[in-house]
């Protein structure tokens, strides 16, 4: 017995339900991310459904949150509704994400709809290169666990103008810059360490998790083998574009021939993605309400959604 209902993408295409598609194809082209297929077939077969779904929980939750305010006669403002996105490297829960903000951002019962990733809640690279862990980047003990949970915490209890640290994929380092979430009726939280149980320094665990603040957890999967070989294909695309970038942390992967450059991504992916993927990402995939899986060519082919 399954806990999850599963749907063959014509199955869960007909749960649209005649939503309007609010997308035009310049917007599929400017949300798709680095080596992804994200096609307007794509958007209407599985995101508007999905942003229905999505719309439903969330005025279930206004509704509720009407009458906790009339019980208690207060006119305080509603906590935003958060909805987590998880996933390995290269799976392509970016565009996931992005997609999803953008749907549900015009819908006119929560107009105002915020992305944040945890990137920018990992330590910085001194701080990573101070406690010896700088090759265990985007592993759990790499992210400042107890910052994050401060952030959802605040944004929870309704506070203004929260900072969250800004990552560059350019510098492969946290900036001087602060992202402000000032009360948004949504927030789309999207990261590898979105479902784990998370680490408090020196590697014990933590007594909150970031899952804890979820009001709905989408995991974005694929085969594994599957997920190599779009990140050796992303590491090839980087390397003609955001690694040629002034101050990239990675232009001395420009040097390399196409072979080596493959050899390198093949690499990285065993020894530090993939065995992230194995350890801490993909154990965490059936605590998710709503998991997409993909096949070879990027496409969504099952849905399964948690009873």
């Amino acid at each position: 017995m399954s806990p999850y209902i599963s749907f063959d993408r014509a199955k869960w295409a007909e749960l649209r339900n005649a939503v309007p598609m609010t997308l035009s194809e310049s917007d599929i082209q400017e949300l798709r991310g680095v080596n992804e297929r994200l096609s307007m077939d794509e958007a209407v077969d599985i995101y508007l459904p999905l942003s229905r779904l999505l719309n439903l929980y969330i005025e279930a939750r206004q509704s509720r949150n009407s009458v906790l305010h009339k019980f208690l006669d207060s006119n305080d403002s509603a906590p935003p509704f958060i909805i987590g996105i998880a996933g390995s490297v290269a799976v392509g829960k970016s565009t996931t994400a992005r997609i999803i903000r953008t749907l549900l951002s015009r819908w006119e019962n929560h107009p105002k709809v915020d992305l944040v990733t945890t990137d920018g809640f990992l330590f910085s690279k001194s701080e990573l290169d101070k406690r010896g862990i700088m090759h265990r980047k985007g592993f759990p003990e790499s992210y400042d666990t107890k910052r994050l949970v401060k952030f959802l915490t605040d944004v929870k209890a309704g506070k203004g103008n929260v900072e969250v640290p800004v990552y560059s994929h350019i510098t492969y380092d946290i900036t001087d810059e602060v992202k402000k979430i000032d009360k948004p009726d949504v927030i789309i939280i999207e990261g590898l360490n979105v479902l784990q149980s998370g680490l408090d320094y020196p590697n014990k665990p933590a007594s909150t998790f970031i899952s804890d603040f979820l009001d709905f957890s989408i995991y974005v999967d694929a085969e594994s083998d599957v997920i190599e070989k779009w990140y050796v294909e992303r590491f090839l695309e980087f390397r003609q574009g955001a690694f040629t970038k002034p101050g990239s942390y990675f232009s001395h992967y420009t040097l390399l021939s196409e072979s080596e450059a493959v050899d390198k991504a093949k690499n990285i992916w065993q020894s530090i993605n993939g065995q992230n993927l194995a350890e801490n990402i993909l154990p965490t995939k059936d605590r998710a309400q709503l998991i997409l899986k993909k096949g070879q060519d990027h496409a969504v082919e099952k849905v399964m959604l948690r009873k």
